[in-house]
């Protein structure tokens, strides 16, 4: 079975027990993963799960000490160093699912809200995430402090430079929210061989109005240049009903215009962007105008799937880790806990999405994972 590679995917983890161990590291590792993959989502259960199911875990490890007491699995997972554990799980999904060239990455922040201790003063901690779209894989993510609202803005603007040294973004289309939308990130990409997709507002003004008026410009033409002649855009839409609704997409894409004084602040930019989504509903009609700059001059329809691509990491991700993994209701919280059973979560999310024998969603995944032990050997082993 193929726990003999994830054991060595996992030999440089270092062990937070300083004596003699009764039960192996690869055994804790290996029994909270498929723990929390059959549904498991605190160290209680953990311990519970993997006493049912000492029989078929003895298949594969060394079960001759039995298995930890849930404040053992605690213990641990308190020292285990987070940097360390995160980059062994990641070696051992991308091993199992290798990753797609050139896909979007898609890098966003998501606070674990009751993960702060009112007794020892600890905040909730924010997690910034990259998500591969296509891959349906978590590739990293950075801790920040969520205490104070004005301060978890420039937190996370430190976060995104941090995580995208510890990913492989090579011939990628990195895509940010405007949070992320900083001269440096931008640059950062593009030194490790990326590309950006920058959502941008208020927060780089002079940018962002200079792009406003260049496509209200372009509207109010008929999306004509000066001399009457079609003006060099990239265009498509779609259409979609469902759910009592109606929602029109429509994307542009054009060359940096000449009018943009603030091109030279932004390394690699080749194109600027923008999106409208008009929803009708009940007889209402919404809409939303967003903008964007983009180190590619993207064709219309990779644009597009781009700028959908980027709510992924909260369709795909996020929203999964809440209702699915109940994640904003963790109470984990002492020294690495919540940081180290947030990485679990969203291992165990990257082997569910990816196990594609099972025409259900994930939660469901999770409970035949629960129930059938051979399929949870295809959802973490690959079996």
């Amino acid at each position: 079975m193929a726990v003999v590679s994830m054991k060595s995917h996992f030999e440089s983890l270092t062990d937070p027990r300083r004596k003699e161990s009764t039960y192996p590291l690869i055994n804790i590792v290996t029994m909270a993963l498929c723990a929390v993959v059959c549904g498991a989502d605190d160290f209680v259960a953990m311990a519970a799960w993997a006493n049912q199911k000492k029989e078929w875990l003895s298949k594969f490890l060394d079960m001759s000490a039995g298995v930890p007491s849930h404040d053992r699995f605690n213990a641990i997972f308190r020292a285990l160093k987070p940097e360390e554990f995160e980059q062994c799980l990641l070696q051992w999904t991308t091993a199992l699912h290798k990753v797609s060239k050139g896909q979007i990455i898609a890098i966003d922040g998501k606070t674990l809200r009751r993960s702060y201790d009112k007794a020892s003063s600890k905040s909730a901690i924010h997690m910034v995430s990259a998500w591969a779209s296509k891959n349906h894989l978590s590739l990293g993510q950075v801790t920040t402090d969520a205490a104070a609202p004005e301060r978890k803005a420039s937190n996370e603007i430190t976060a995104i430079p941090k995580l995208l040294e510890i990913i492989e973004i090579s011939g990628a289309l990195v895509t940010i929210d405007a949070l992320g939308c900083q001269t440096a990130i931008a640059e950062k990409i593009i030194h490790q061989g990326g590309h950006y997709c920058l959502a941008v507002k208020e927060n780089q003004p002079t940018t962002y109005r200079e792009i406003v008026a260049h496509f209200d410009q372009l509207v109010q033409d008929d999306f004509r240049d000066e001399a009457g002649n079609k003006a060099k855009v990239r265009r498509t839409s779609t259409d979609e009903k469902g759910h009592g609704r109606i929602e029109h997409r429509a994307y542009y894409l054009c060359p940096v215009p000449k009018s943009m004084t603030t091109a030279d602040r932004w390394k690699g930019i080749k194109a600027i962007g923008m999106s409208i989504n008009l929803v009708e509903r009940d007889g209402k009609e919404q809409h939303a105008v967003r903008y964007y700059l983009l180190s590619r001059y993207l064709s219309a329809a990779k644009f597009a799937a781009a700028v959908r691509g980027h709510w992924g990491i909260e369709n795909s991700l996020h929203w999964q880790l809440d209702v699915t993994f109940g994640e904003d209701q963790s109470r984990v919280r002492k020294e690495h806990a919540d940081q180290n059973q947030s990485l679990l979560r969203r291992t165990a999310l990257s082997l569910l999405k990816n196990e594609q024998t099972a025409k259900v969603g994930v939660k469901n995944k999770r409970l035949t994972a629960g129930w059938s032990e051979d399929y949870l050997a295809k959802v973490v082993f690959g079996a």
